[in-house]
């Protein structure tokens, strides 16, 4: 094969051993994993909402913005359960630029994934420790998932992952919320489909052993938006679109039908001011529709401390270098809005 194979990553039983968590953080990981699936289920009827960066770029800044989250928190958690984004891998369009601190813990240096793969755990760490939140990653790396099982408290599959067996097949034998995007070409039915495959149980390769899976009856579907053959984004998020989903579920026996409300990527056209406008839009049609009311879980809105996005050696603390996020100040104002919504 035409590969160097530079060095062996420790297993994610080492990692963990070496980077354990304590007891109380433990029982922290399990308080709020038990709400998202209460919300996920139907038994909690407050919003979710996946919440931050689009890219976990540098520790500071990141543990910055999850604090001041954590005080907004305690002003809505009877209305909203916050879930903050830290997502350690970026999936790249072309395979070029920035790939997540899981491959680059400093974006202006080379790629080192030992290091990598101790800087996001460190990082998620550090967030329950600091703020008492555990978060939510994008697996972009089924392989890699368990670096990170016993401290997230969401895992979303990607809209260029949900097509993938491998993703599905892990996702199945995950247990917690587990978020599954339309393909950015946005047919739904292979939304669905990943839905049903992570619902089903399944014996699979994975990590070098012959696994089984019981299935995961948390898999639910986020709508991202999509983008048509001539490149246009193409919202769906309306309500027509929630009706849709809908409908879909009800042709499968699927457990926990639910949607989670992606607004930015192709809904918001990656015009990220436009997620106010779109997270009320949602909201305004959950209020109008029971159908809708039921299956809306919540948003996934894409958040930093400074408005919009800026280059890699622009060295501007608290905004992103990938896509860009609303900025700190418009986000505290939309949760106290959707909190009055909710």
């Amino acid at each position: 094969m035409n590969m160097n194979f530079k060095r062996k990553l420790p297993v994610p039983k080492e990692l963990k051993a070496e980077y354990p968590i304590t007891e109380e953080m433990g029982e922290i990981v399990r308080k709020r994993d038990k709400a998202v699936s209460d919300i996920i289920m139907g038994k909690d009827d407050r919003m979710l909402l996946v919440i931050g960066p689009c890219s976990a770029d540098h520790e500071d800044p990141v543990i910055d913005y999850i604090s001041r989250l954590a005080k907004v928190y305690e002003k809505v958690k009877d209305k909203i359960f916050i879930v903050p984004r830290i997502y350690t891998n970026k999936p790249r369009t072309v395979g070029t630029g920035y790939k997540g601190m899981l491959h680059q813990p400093d974006p202006e240096k080379g790629e080192d994934m030992l290091k990598g793969v101790i800087a996001i755990r460190n990082l998620h760490i550090r967030a329950i420790k600091e703020t008492g939140f555990t978060c939510a990653d994008e697996m972009l790396y089924p392989e890699n998932h368990r670096y990170l099982s016993d401290v997230l408290n969401y895992v979303a599959i990607g809209a260029r992952s949900v097509e993938n067996q491998g993703h599905r097949l892990t996702t199945s034998g995950i247990e917690g919320a587990v978020g599954m995007k339309n393909p950015t070409g946005g047919d739904l039915t292979v939304m669905m489909n990943s839905v049903v495959a992570a619902q089903s149980a399944h014996t699979f390769l994975y990590r070098g052993w012959e696994v089984e899976s019981t299935g995961n009856p948390l898999a639910h579907t986020i709508l991202r938006g999509a983008v048509d053959k001539y490149g246009r984004n193409i919202p769906n998020y309306h309500y027509e679109d929630l009706q849709e989903v809908i409908r879909l579920y009800a042709e499968r026996n699927l457990a926990n039908p639910a949607i989670v409300v992606d607004t930015n990527h192709a809904n918001s056209g990656k015009q990220f001011i436009e997620q106010i406008r779109i997270s009320k839009d949602v909201l305004h049609s959950r209020n109008v529709s029971d159908d809708i009311r039921k299956i809306v879980k919540g948003l996934m809105i894409e958040s930093y401390i400074e408005d919009g996005c800026q280059k890699e050696n622009e060295h501007i603390y608290g905004k992103s270098i990938t896509d860009p996020c609303l900025g700190w100040e418009k986000t505290e104002r939309l949760i106290y809005d959707l909190a009055d919504m909710w």
